[in-house]
This record gives C-alpha cells, sequence and structure tokens, in this order.
C-alpha cells in the first residue's frame, strides 16, 4: 500500500511538471482558438510562455488535466512535453543565434469592446474572433468611456466608428436608408441626453478620453475607420470641419488650416476630404485604384529582433508572413502621413502603402490595423457574418489576437 501511494505520488509530481507544447506553425489545426486557450489558462492561473518565432510564436503552458482536455474539445493541436524536453526548447529560443525569444504572460488582460447598441456582430472583426476564441470581453460605449469606466479595463478596441462625427460619410449613398435614419437619431439623442450641442462635440470628448486613458497606461487596438478618425478627430479638437447636413452647422472657414498634427498618435500633414458626398475621411487612407487587382493585394510583415524589439515581434506573430490584403473604408495608411516615431508592423512591398503600425504614447500603446474583416476581402454594408469555423489558420485574424495576449506579457526592461 505504502509502495502504491509513493509511486502514485512521484507520478502526480512528475505529472505537474510537465508542459503542453501548443504549436501555431502550420502544424496547427485552429490557431483562433489556440489563443483563446492559452488566454483562459491564464485566467485559470496557469503560467504560460509566449515562443516568438519558434513554430509561429508557440506558447509553453504549464500540464493540467483541464487544458488538455480543453485542447482536445477545441480542435487545438497540442503536444504534452517532459521537463526535460521543454528545457531544451528554452535554451534552443534563448540562444545568441536564434532570432527568438521567451515572453511570460502572466494575467489575462481585461477586454472591452466598443461598440453601439444596435450593432451587428458581422460589422466588428474584433468581435467575432473574440467569440470564435471564447475570450471573454465587455461592451462598452459613449456613456461608459465617459463616465471613467475603461480604468478597469486593460485593452480597448475600435473598429468600423466614425469619431469625426460624420456618421461614417455614408451621406451620398444612405441617407434615406432606414439604419442610416436609426443611427443619426441614436447619436444625436445619446448626444443631447450626455449634454453637448451635437455629435462631433461628444466624439471629440469620447476621443480625448480615450487618449487620456492610453496615455495613463492602456492598451488600444483599432482597425477600418476607427484608425484615422481617431487621429483626425484628435487634430481637430479646436475646429468644426464637420458639415451641416451632420451637424446642423458650417464647418469653419479654411478649417484644415487649424489642424493641430502635435495632438494625433500616428498620422502628420494630411489633407482631410471635406466634401460630405465623398466617402473618404482624408488622404491617409489608400485608394481602390491605388491597390490595383485584388489578387495581386497581398502585404507582408516586418521582420524585428525577437530579443532587442519583443513587443513589434509579438504583435507580428504568425505562420507566414505574406498575408492577404482586405478592404474596409480605411484599408491602408499612406506612408509619407505616418509620423517617424510609429513602428511599421506590416506594408505592401514596394509601395506607399503600410497595413499595421504600432506606437506608444505615455505610459501605453496603438496599435493600428487598416482594413474591415481580414477574411472578407470587401465586405458591404449588409453582407452576411463571415464564418471563422471555415478560416480558422486565418493569418490576417492572427495578427488581431496578438494584441489581446500583448499586454499579458510581463513587462521587462528594454535593451538599450
Amino acid at each position: 500500500m505504502k509502495i502504491f501511494t509513493l509511486t502514485m505520488l512521484l507520478l502526480n509530481f512528475l505529472i505537474g511538471q510537465t508542459k503542453i507544447l501548443i504549436p501555431m506553425d502550420l502544424e496547427q489545426s485552429d490557431h483562433l482558438k489556440a489563443y483563446g486557450i492559452t488566454f483562459n489558462a491564464l485566467k485559470d492561473n496557469l503560467t504560460a510562455d509566449w515562443l516568438l518565432n519558434y513554430r509561429g510564436g508557440s506558447f509553453l503552458i504549464d500540464y493540467s488535466e483541464k487544458l488538455s482536455l480543453q485542447c482536445r474539445v477545441k480542435g487545438v493541436n497540442f503536444e504534452q512535453i517532459s521537463t526535460q524536453q521543454a528545457a531544451e526548447i528554452y535554451a534552443f529560443v534563448q540562444s545568441e543565434e536564434q532570432n527568438m525569444e521567451v515572453v511570460r504572460l502572466e494575467t489575462a488582460p481585461k477586454i472591452a469592446v466598443y461598440v453601439p447598441p444596435t450593432y451587428q456582430p458581422w460589422d466588428d472583426a474584433v468581435t467575432m474572433v473574440l467569440e470564435y476564441a471564447e475570450v471573454e470581453y465587455n461592451k462598452l460605449w459613449i456613456e461608459e468611456i465617459l463616465r471613467g469606466d475603461l480604468e478597469d479595463y486593460d485593452w480597448l478596441h475600435l473598429h468600423h466608428e466614425d469619431f469625426t462625427g460624420q456618421y461614417g460619410k455614408f451621406y451620398a449613398s444612405f441617407r434615406g436608408a432606414q439604419w442610416y435614419i436609426e443611427q443619426q437619431i441614436l447619436f444625436e439623442s445619446e448626444a443631447k441626453r450626455l449634454g453637448f450641442a451635437k455629435v462631433s462635440d461628444m466624439e471629440k470628448a469620447v476621443v480625448q478620453t480615450i487618449k487620456d486613458y492610453i496615455g495613463q497606461g492602456g492598451f488600444l487596438f483599432a482597425m477600418c475607420s476607427a484608425t484615422d478618425s481617431f487621429d483626425i478627430a484628435l487634430s481637430a479638437m479646436e475646429v468644426d470641419i464637420v458639415d451641416k447636413m451632420f451637424d446642423g452647422d458650417a464647418p469653419d472657414a479654411n478649417a484644415e488650416d487649424y489642424l493641430d498634427f502635435t495632438n494625433t498618435f500616428a498620422f502628420k500633414n494630411f489633407d482631410l476630404e471635406m466634401n460630405p458626398f465623398v466617402y473618404e475621411y482624408s488622404d491617409i487612407d489608400i485608394q481602390p485604384v491605388e491597390i490595383g487587382n485584388q489578387n495581386n493585394d497581398y502585404f507582408t510583415l516586418f521582420d524585428f529582433s525577437a530579443k532587442y524589439d519583443p513587443v513589434p515581434t509579438m504583435l507580428t506573430q504568425n505562420h507566414t508572413n505574406v498575408v492577404r490584403g482586405f478592404m474596409g473604408q480605411t484599408t491602408m495608411f499612406r506612408k509619407d502621413k505616418i509620423k517617424k516615431s510609429v513602428i511599421l508592423l506590416a506594408e505592401r512591398p514596394n509601395t506607399d502603402q503600410v497595413k499595421y503600425i504600432h506606437g506608444n504614447y505615455g505610459r501605453g500603446t496603438f496599435t493600428f490595423y487598416g482594413g474591415h474583416d481580414p477574411e472578407d476581402y470587401q465586405h458591404a454594408v449588409g453582407d452576411p457574418p463571415t464564418d471563422l469555423s471555415l478560416h480558422k489558420n486565418s493569418p490576417g485574424y492572427r495578427l488581431i489576437l496578438n494584441n489581446i495576449l500583448f499586454p499579458a506579457a510581463k513587462k521587462k526592461k528594454q535593451k538599450t
């Protein structure tokens, strides 16, 4: 009886020392759910390491029966490895000869997604992928932002918003559509309820509140029109750039002359599109005619030093460095409109078209990703939702999910 007890104790000790390796290379059957597995392991207080550039950015997590079962149920490939095998992987990844690094993931970040109450799930790629990966998040909108609820969250996502107060500049095509009319009524009612004279003033208060949140250490991730419209709103805090059909009065004369580019996160020296009948905010965005044939629309991820530049390395982890392009109201960013302090993460080679950028503001960071839906090349109003079970290995969606784990990384002093 004593021998059996000792054997079981030894067995339990050995199992407790084993690890689960979740590969993220081409051998992974479901890359997207693998992020959810890792995120939820952190919520269960397990220790996880992100092996940057090792087998596509794999995860090494302390073994548990629950984790093993979850991987099987969710269809995520994994390998149970011994302490010796884990030690060999750590030694290999951390060797000076390899452009790899181990980043400890400590605590699952608290995630907020900024969405109006009338949103449709397929209108936001991030919401769709969080739900598919089974990553917990909460929805916030204007009132919650302005009353300070962001303090409770580590990570904020913005998607297809228009922070200039022009309702997405859909006026020319959709001003008679019921959804457009209802949207305008909703925003105007919200502005009035919260004490603002007009929607554009309310939006300025929102972007300033979010900017303060980033400065105090928050993580911002934005896609599509939330990227450039956010910066445009910041540049126009002291000037009215919105026409009368949106806010009831004409814009300031020579409004562009009064834009303040020192107040923006990412973009500089841009020219606004002041015509309310043109579906565009400014010349930051790349136009479809510049992209050309969609069959040739691919962007390339930059290669960073994992040991010296772990942050951009985390944000670009993937099983391929060439990713299929996709459009949006804001599809890509013009390179000469991007501030020199901003890190370029992905671009279309031999063009001025940048897809993915990252930067710091105060104690926090922002990441902007152009386009609307990585697996729906030209998503249109009313299109059906993307079925992510058909895109389990989407490299475009992986870039989104890199961002939810980035805030979980243990902070360490950067090498100089």
